[in-house]
């Protein structure tokens, strides 16, 4: 399950923990912040990546973007600690840029994005994103929308299977998919636990490869309910157009959907094109000029001491691209080929 951050191991009581971001050393190097320069987090969270930058570089400003009011709540603390270098305002990180240019921030120096669910909203039952303890079947990252139990108790049986295999890659998405469509006609579901163990009864134990198995039941389910992988191309095509010349883009992502979408898409904006013979004829409808160059071409994964101290960090990795001074793509340019599904399933 794909989280922001997390307590230590073993984990300190409800309210007390101690937010760790992931990957926050291998963030800061690939940022490189730098006094007199302004940084966009377009998933503030727990606001851990934020107060880095700004400690890191003393003098300069970061904008904190997210959609849950709670987070940004939370965060005024920051604000306060920070003397009105640190500005938080809600939105979606896939309108990153019109919210910067609203704020001042743009051209940025830097986008910072941390996808996933954080580990506030993971900790909390009462948001219904976990299968470790009972809550309402929730997963909204907003307060508005259609819950996980709306979808659960609504869809067609096609459906969540498609949901359930193409979201959370789960093998088992038919069996699951019917499961729930038998349990529902019974009773409908509302409680996080109550999905955890269907999905367990299913799957016939109750661990996976050392992982819950509901783990790609919940994950799949909480793609769909916030549309997180077209939320992260709206996203790196609005930072491709907010960061100017020289700014660097830094994401962290957690399962292989998301990776693969932020590799294709780099990988899709820095490949130069290809040079045709000078014999021939221009090519018409070329490609654009390359918009981003990798600081990295393999992802920077966490040290087994980073994994040893937080679990849920070890299926992190981090991409980091530079902005060229070539014009942003069209949005639709290039196909990134992840899993589309009908956003209005379940309203």
């Amino acid at each position: 399950m794909a989280t922001r951050g997390t307590s230590p191991a073993g984990g300190a009581p409800r309210g007390t923990a101690r937010h760790v971001p992931v990957l926050l050393p291998q963030m800061l190097q690939a940022l490189a912040p730098n006094d007199g320069c302004s940084y966009i987090d377009g998933t503030f969270g727990a606001g851990g990546y934020s107060e880095a930058i700004l400690a890191a570089a003393p003098g300069a400003r970061v904008l904190g973007i997210d959609r849950d009011p709670a987070a940004l709540a939370a965060g005024r603390a920051i604000v306060d600690r920070n003397q009105g270098r640190l500005h938080l305002i809600e939105g979606r990180f896939g309108d990153l840029d019109r919210l910067a240019a609203a704020a001042g921030f743009a051209p940025a120096d830097g986008v910072v994005l941390d996808i996933g669910v954080s580990s506030l909203q993971l900790d909390d039952p009462a948001r219904g994103f976990s299968f470790q303890g009972d809550g309402p079947l929730d997963m909204r990252m907003a307060a508005s929308g259609p819950t996980a139990a709306d979808v659960i108790n609504t869809a067609e049986e096609a459906q969540l299977a498609d949901i359930l295999f193409h979201l959370g890659e789960e093998r088992s998405a038919r069996g699951i998919a019917r499961a729930i469509l038998a349990r529902r006609q019974q009773q409908p579901f509302t409680r996080t636990s109550e999905l955890a163990q269907l999905a367990a009864r299913v799957l016939g134990r109750e661990k996976i490869a050392g992982r819950h198995a509901a783990t790609r039941t919940f994950q799949a389910l909480r793609i769909y309910v916030n549309d997180e992988l077209s939320e992260l191309g709206r996203g790196l095509a609005a930072a491709e157009r907010v960061l100017a010349p020289g700014g660097r883009l830094v994401v962290v992502t957690f399962h292989s959907l998301e990776d693969r979408l932020v590799k294709r898409f780099l990988k899709d904006r820095a490949t130069p094109e290809e040079r045709g013979s000078r014999h021939l004829p221009p090519q018409t409808g070329a490609r654009p000029a390359p918009s981003f160059r990798f600081l990295n071409h393999r992802p920077v994964s966490p040290t087994d001491k980073e994994v040893a101290a937080n679990p849920r960090s070890r299926s992190a990795k981090l991409r980091a691209a530079v902005r060229t001074e070539a014009p942003a793509w069209d949005q639709d340019a290039g196909d990134l080929n992840f899993p589309r599904l009908d956003p209005h399933l379940g309203a």
